[in-house]
Order: C-alpha cells, then sequence, then structure tokens
C-alpha cells in the first residue's frame, strides 16, 4: 500500500477477482457452503472498494459510516456460528477488522480532507490503536502463512482427497468445493490484502 496508486490498484483487482470467485462459489454446495461463500464475497468486495487509490476516486465523508454499519453487521451475523469456531471465527475478525479499519479511516476521526482511503493509494496513515492493529497484524501474518503452507502441493492433494475439504492446520478451514485449491487461494489473496491495509494504518 504504500508503494503508490499502482499498488491500491493491483489489490483492488485481486480483491474484486477473489469477491467474483467466491460468488461463484455461491451457486452451489450446502446451505452453509453458500453462506461461507457469500460472506467471503462480501469481504472481497469490501475490500476491493476501500483499495481503490483516492488519486482516482475519493469516497464521500459518509462511505465510511456505510462500511463501518455493513461490515458491523456481518460482524453480529457472524457471532453465533463463530462459537463453534474455525473458518467461521475467522469470518468474525474478517469482520470486526473491516469496522475497525472503517472506523479509524474516517475523515472525522483523522482530520484529514483526504480521509484514510488516501493512505490506501498512497503513504498516508489514517490513525488507529497501535495495539489493536499490532496484534491484528500477527493474526493476519498467520493466517497468511498458513494458508500458503496449504496450497503446498502435498496439502492441496490430501485436502482434495481424503479430507472432504474441512479445515486446515490452525483450523481456519480449507476448500469445501470441487477446487479446495482456488479457494484457498482466494482467501490468501484476502489475507495479504488486509495485512496491506493494516499497515497502513
Amino acid at each position: 500500500m504504500h508503494g503508490g496508486a499502482l499498488t491500491g490498484w493491483l489489490l483492488m483487482a485481486l480483491c474484486a477477482v477473489s469477491g467474483a470467485y467466491c460468488l461463484l462459489r455461491a451457486r452451489s454446495g450446502t446451505p452453509q457452503e453458500r453462506r461461507t461463500a457469500r460472506s467471503e464475497a462480501l469481504m472481497g468486495f469490501g475490500m476491493a472498494a476501500m483499495a481503490v487509490p483516492a488519486a482516482a476516486l475519493s469516497p464521500p465523508d459518509w462511505a465510511w459510516a456505510v462500511y463501518a454499519v455493513l461490515f458491523g453487521v456481518a460482524a453480529l451475523r457472524a457471532l453465533l456460528p463463530a462459537l463453534r469456531g474455525g473458518h467461521h471465527l475467522h469470518h468474525l475478525v474478517g469482520s470486526l477488522a473491516m469496522v475497525y479499519m472503517a472506523v479509524a479511516m474516517a475523515p472525522a476521526i483523522t482530520g484529514s480532507g483526504g480521509g484514510g482511503h488516501a493512505g490506501h493509494g498512497a503513504a498516508a496513515g489514517a490513525g488507529g490503536i497501535p495495539l489493536l492493529t499490532g496484534a491484528l497484524l500477527v493474526y493476519y501474518a498467520f493466517y497468511v502463512l498458513g494458508s500458503a503452507g496449504r496450497l503446498l502441493p502435498g496439502t492441496v492433494l490430501a485436502t482434495a482427497g481424503g479430507t472432504g475439504g474441512g479445515r486446515g492446520p490452525g483450523g481456519f478451514g480449507g476448500g469445501t468445493d470441487g477446487r479446495p485449491e482456488l479457494t484457498t487461494a482466494c482467501r490468501l489473496t484476502m489475507g495479504i490484502g488486509m495485512f496491506a491495509m493494516l499497515l497502513t494504518l
């Protein structure tokens, strides 16, 4: 994100593609799998919107409140399933992280005319609570490493062949459809995107 507008466009494209793939996954599978795919699509498209460089599109001040409310509702919906652990807990953490970033980037809080969106497209920091930001960075660093590990050839074959796409190492969850490696790659992409966004706070 600190690399300028090109990095913002790249992240936006990756998150949008991940969100689109999640929408495709939502057309089939069990009700739980479709709900998971829809949640991940919302996350992907939300991250894509937040990653658009401010030089190209500066959102109105109220957009950050919309982000906060939207992902606040998503967090509430993920709360009960998250008590069962697994990937539901990751959805809860992700939704709360999006609320946190939206609040931290709101112009009314940062006091900057360009808002926190400028922090995505350029190097401007938006603010935030250092301890909380650090904790989320650590969480997403481990999540990315876990997801990357599940993309190793032996792990992908074992997931596709014997476990039915259940939870991967660390309880983060593997793919649940016929292409677990693509599902894991999308989750890895969004994890990297979240880590990059948090670095700008």
